[in-house]
């Protein structure tokens, strides 16, 4: 499979290796397209060469296209891709909106719902956003078990993310179907407990699991 990642942080890096790892074919989608220490930055994150074009670029080339940007900047740089480019993709979507005061900008409305509703023929899926980018490439670097959700409308999108998640570690008990994207509100403002939390442990390097109760 190709996959566009837009985004060329430290969590568009971590999918990139791991998934190129697994052997998906992986283009960069940056602005910065042409900068020839970005390349080399993204060449030794997947140890090897790896194709960068624009955002528009990458989306064309992409069976599903993962939005790894900042979640203030994700809108806007996809409608520079074009909602008809969109049309039908995948759109893996890991990203969270902060403000510069630390809340959340998209307290009510999700990001990944904005997207959907922008994009109405976008394939949208949430996932990923409640861990790190170390654990989302490496669940089995935890003490034990966790768990990882999915929001979205498009149940086929959801298989195939359900597929990608597998390459990355995450074995089928650990994936959670929370529902439609409107389910995406929850996993985003999860975030505020990720950073608590983050404090209390001193470390960002864990996750979450869901327990049932125990039979009676």
């Amino acid at each position: 499979m190709k996959i566009g990642i837009l985004g060329t942080g430290h969590v568009g890096k971590a999918l990139a290796a791991a998934w190129a790892a697994a052997g998906h074919d992986i283009v960069f989608g940056s602005r910065r397209a042409d900068d020839t220490e970005l390349r080399g930055e993204l060449a030794a994150a997947v140890n090897g060469e790896v194709a960068v074009m624009d955002p528009a670029g990458a989306v064309a080339a992409a069976d599903v296209v993962v939005n790894a940007t900042p979640g203030t900047a994700s809108v806007p740089l996809l409608e520079t891709v074009g909602a008809p480019a969109l049309a039908g993709k995948v759109v893996l979507d890991v990203a969270v909106g902060f403000r510069e005061d630390n809340t959340l900008s998209h307290p009510v409305e999700s990001l990944g719902e904005e997207i959907q509703r922008t994009f109405p023929e976008a394939r949208v899926v949430k996932t990923l956003c409640t861990v790190d980018a170390i654990v989302m490439v490496a669940p089995g670097s935890l003490e034990g078990p966790s768990t990882v959700f999915l929001s979205g409308d498009d149940a086929d999108a959801k298989h195939t993310v359900s597929g990608l998640l597998h390459d990355l570690g995450w074995p089928p008990e650990a994936l959670l179907d929370l529902g439609g994207i409107d389910t995406a509100r929850g996993q985003e403002h999860y975030s505020m407990l990720f950073i608590a939390l983050a404090g209390a442990l001193s470390s960002y390097g864990f996750g979450m699991r869901v327990v049932l109760p125990g039979k009676s």
